[in-house]
């Protein structure tokens, strides 16, 4: 089986980075729904292609945030890949694991990219990802607002949630003692993350239940 440095190298080779700087509009005409890949300043980073475990949990917990989202009709829930533009002065292009953006803000969405800051971020890390996820990103995600973002890591059975605040620096929030976050940006929406290091993951039934959906 190949290692993940292989198949790296081989996504690479097949779609090659273009040379020197694009803007974003050029990025989106380069970019296809085959690639992933952000956009930073200009400049094009092919992101690593994600784990099993990684694409298991990321489509568990869309999935859930997803039903809940369409049962209250409380807005929309996207996963990767969909690009998401942080404010221009930002000048990024991100592919987050999970968004969640409000029904009043739906406007802001367009065809191939999510114009703005979604109200919920979600990033699952990995050992490529880990570095880019808990300091960049995060100082990207707090400087545009994201009004919460959670980082969920697999291998060590963890998830932090992070609320920003009125000083528009990120909280750590802490769950309950039931292990339940609660979240503020996504209405009525709480997640118990013991449901995210089970093996095999639950369906999302059970936890829909016991949020109230079915």
């Amino acid at each position: 089986m190949k290692d993940l440095r292989e198949a790296l190298a081989e996504y690479m080779a097949s779609r090659p980075q273009p040379p020197g700087k694009l803007s974003f509009e050029e990025f989106l005409t380069w970019c296809d729904e085959d690639t992933w890949a952000e956009w930073v300043d200009g400049e094009v980073i092919i992101l690593t292609p994600a784990s099993l475990r990684h694409q298991k949990i990321k489509m568990f917990l869309a999935g859930v945030m997803g039903e809940f989202a369409r049962h209250h009709q409380s807005g929309l829930v996207l996963d990767a890949p969909f690009l998401v533009r942080l404010p221009e002065h930002l000048r990024r292009g991100r592919e987050p694991d999970i968004i969640f953006v409000r029904s009043e803000r739906l406007s802001w969405l367009k065809e191939t990219y999510f114009d703005g800051s979604p109200d919920v971020i979600v990033e699952i890390l990995s050992p490529e990802s880990y570095i880019r996820d808990r300091k960049i990103k995060y100082g990207e995600y707090e400087a545009a607002g994201v009004r919460e973002y959670w980082l969920i890591d697999p291998d060590r059975r963890q998830a932090e949630f992070f609320r920003l605040g009125a000083d528009g620096r990120y909280h750590l929030e802490t769950p309950d003692m039931q292990g339940v976050f609660r979240s503020e940006a996504f209405p009525g929406f709480w997640l118990k993350s013991a449901w995210l290091w089970q093996d095999p993951l639950p369906s999302i039934i059970s936890p829909l239940r016991e949020l109230g959906v079915l």
